[in-house]
């Protein structure tokens, strides 16, 4: 019984909730407020009613009072007649008359009465559902209103979102033009140093050239100065920059034969 009973709050909750999803505010007002119209339609037709009934009843009831006075009228006319025995049948219906007006009269005070109950209820009924009228449309416009906020409340959590989602993405893209710079300073100083030179013999010919005659200078500068150093002599100079090695040798060679 317990497990059952569980199960069904359980039901119950989440039909409650699914319906609070459905319902609307405003559609529920306007539901509430046709269903009193509704019922100041059934009162007035009830009032209706209960109105054509009195009056038929009092139709009758003019209309038995005039027989009555008719059959009055005929009794005396009669006994000036000497027709005593016409007389009192006329006077003989007229209590028949009377009679039925006698046993209309507590329908006709019942419903009466049942109008004026009525007509009291449809008026108090109509100062309700003027008055839930009146709430009603206060209720829909504070339901608008609050749904309008609700709505901007929630654009401006996007906006908020959107905000952070633009900021993420600008720390991204500072962060790889960051990396790029970085990359491109790198490149920059391995060039300068050469590390990044072809070692494969890339380049083009004059600086192959260039370099060659840098290397057999030096060459030619080095031997120069062994001849000295073995003929005891102190060694040369170094050439200056620009001035070929060839040039060094002949100068050491002169030396040489002038001593």
């Amino acid at each position: 019984m317990g497990m059952l009973k569980r199960a069904s709050d359980i039901f119950q909750a989440k039909a409650n909730k699914t319906l609070d999803k459905l319902e609307k505010p405003d559609q529920m007002l306007d539901l509430s407020y046709e269903e009193m119209l509704g019922q100041i339609t059934k009162v007035r037709k009830a009032l209706v009613t209960i109105a054509a009934s009195r009056k038929q009843i009092e139709l009758q009831e003019d209309q038995l009072t005039q027989s009555m006075n008719t059959l009055t009228a005929q009794a005396k006319a009669a006994l000036s007649q000497n027709r005593e025995d016409l007389a009192k049948e006329a006077l003989s219906r007229k209590a028949s008359a009377q009679a039925e007006i006698d046993q209309m009269e507590p329908q006709h005070q019942q419903l009466t009465e049942q109008e004026g109950q009525l007509t009291n209820t449809l008026k108090a009924l109509q100062q309700r559902v003027q008055a839930f009228r009146t709430q009603k449309e206060t209720m829909k416009a504070q339901y608008a209103a609050a749904q309008a906020a609700s709505q901007v409340n929630e654009q401006v959590a996007g906006i908020g979102d959107t905000f952070s989602s633009s900021g993420e993405v600008l720390q991204r893209a500072q962060d790889k033009i960051a990396q790029m710079q970085a990359r491109s300073g790198a490149l920059d100083e391995l060039l300068a140093s050469g590390a990044l030179e072809d070692v494969g013999g890339g380049g083009d010919d004059i600086q192959k050239q260039l370099n060659e005659l840098s290397s057999a200078s030096q060459v030619d500068d080095e031997l120069a100065q062994l001849k000295a150093e073995m003929s005891g002599q102190a060694p040369a100079a170094l050439p200056a920059e620009g001035q070929s090695g060839i040039e060094d040798a002949e100068i050491v060679t002169d030396e040489e034969t002038t001593g």
